[in-house]
């Protein structure tokens, strides 16, 4: 599958997502660039924005098995992941599988499950894989794991450990809706329930197609080395106790290629990098200070290393008309023109 064709088909899924959900184009966006680059979404925000509903309309977007957890103190790993159970009836042990086995998983309340229950998501959502009583089964592809929680209630809550958020290659908010938005989600859901009517635009192949094509995308070395000079920034910066790992920097590189093709390139720029750095590097940045801590004060962080960084000069992407050691399609600048 070409660029032209994952553009495609992100913009079926997300003309479909909008049928049910109002004025959340940006969220949408990121949800989607995580599809395409096998990547999970954290989704925290109040409850009642929106965040259950926006997982279940990409499930009904895409011809995809998904099923819904609900995260709670005595849920156990093997809820979620299966069992072996014994059969009287032949005397052997069978397979249960858990509802970690589908295309899409709605973790939802992640952070009201025990951390022994959330480090069952390490393995799954890493290495597409996992392992029951010593026998490693893989996860059919494509996997992609949806967690929703809730930023201000505390009350029988257990906080995500940093290594558990490293495995989510960006965290979101859906936000309040505006005046008008208000009135939109009112009138479109007085007297139907749309979840319930829009019907499936992709079907598993499609996404694995992309998933298996997104990286023909082109980055140049002054890109990487841009994105690893964020990530160095970010590790001695003065009030980081915590800064971005190598697992983030490759989550960027992935993002901003999947973000460059739905823009309609086939090839990154630093305004990809600056467009996906906070999503998928501010949830990763473990800030000195507590109080800091818990005000998600990684994206301040991010923000100003995207200020304090250097940009790639155009000269600098294109290397007179290069990238990688590559002539660029166009023979020319970036943006597809010549000199």
């Amino acid at each position: 599958m070409d660029a032209t064709h994952i553009k495609q088909m992100a913009e079926r899924i997300k003309s479909n997502i909008g049928k049910v959900i109002v004025g959340k184009d940006t969220a949408v966006d990121l949800m989607l660039v995580a599809l395409v680059a096998s990547g999970h979404v954290l989704l925290e925000d109040v409850p009642g924005t929106g965040k259950t509903l926006l997982a279940k309309a990409l499930a009904r977007s895409l011809d995809c098995s998904f099923r819904r957890i609900q995260f709670t103190p005595d849920l156990l790993p093997s809820d979620i992941s299966g069992i072996n159970y014994f059969n009287p009836k032949d005397s052997e042990f069978h397979f249960r599988p858990g509802p970690l086995f589908a295309h899409i998983v709605l973790a939802d309340e992640i952070n009201r499950a025990t951390p022994r229950t959330q480090s069952s998501l390490l393995e799954c959502m890493e290495e597409r894989q996992v392992t029951i009583d010593g026998e490693t089964r893989p996860l059919d592809r494509p996997f992609l794991v949806l967690a929703t929680q809730n930023p201000v209630e505390n009350q029988g809550t257990f906080p995500l450990p940093e290594a558990q958020l490293d495995r989510f290659m960006l965290k979101m908010a859906l936000g309040y809706p505006d005046g008008e938005e208000a009135v939109e989600i009112m009138r479109r859901f007085k007297s139907a329930q749309p979840l319930e009517t829009i019907e499936p635009v992709a079907d598993a192949a499609d996404i694995v197609a992309a998933q298996n094509s997104y990286n023909a995308c082109l980055v140049s070395d002054d890109i990487l080395r841009y994105i690893a000079k964020i990530a160095d920034r970010s590790r001695s910066h003065p009030e980081v106790a915590l800064g971005v790992s190598p697992r983030g920097t490759q989550a960027l590189l992935k993002a901003i290629q999947v973000h460059a093709i739905l823009q309609g390139r086939d090839f990154a720029t630093p305004d990809d990098v600056k467009a996906m750095a906070s999503p998928v590097l501010a949830h990763r940045i473990v800030a000195k200070n507590a109080v800091r801590a818990r005000e998600n004060y990684g994206q301040v962080i991010i923000a100003q290393l995207l200020n304090e960084v250097p940009v790639p000069s155009e000269e600098a992407l294109t290397g007179g008309g290069t990238r990688n050691g590559t002539a660029h399609p166009s023979g020319g600048n970036p943006d597809g023109s010549r000199s």
